[in-house]
């Protein structure tokens, strides 16, 4: 299974917009192209760059959409 790169901008809590950089077949590759799009991002950019290991491209997009309950903290987590 591959490796998707995606940039997200985010305009809204309700809105994400995933821009697809490159497919990956290797984490080390992943990796070495989402360091450098960090590293050209502006100082003010709020641009997310993100991998997802998935089976094909419109899962990986179904996982970056899927919104997660936040954890409950414990007392003693706070």
């Amino acid at each position: 299974m591959p490796y998707y790169v995606f940039n997200i901008t985010q305009p809204n809590p309700m809105i994400k917009n995933l821009d697809l950089q490159q497919a990956c077949e290797t984490y080390p590759e992943a990796r070495e192209l989402a360091r450098s799009l960090r590293a050209q991002q502006e100082p003010g950019d709020k641009t997310i760059v993100k991998i997802v290991f998935a089976a094909s491209q419109l899962e990986a997009e179904e996982n970056l959409h899927e919104v997660r309950e936040k954890p409950i903290l414990m007392e003693w987590e706070k």
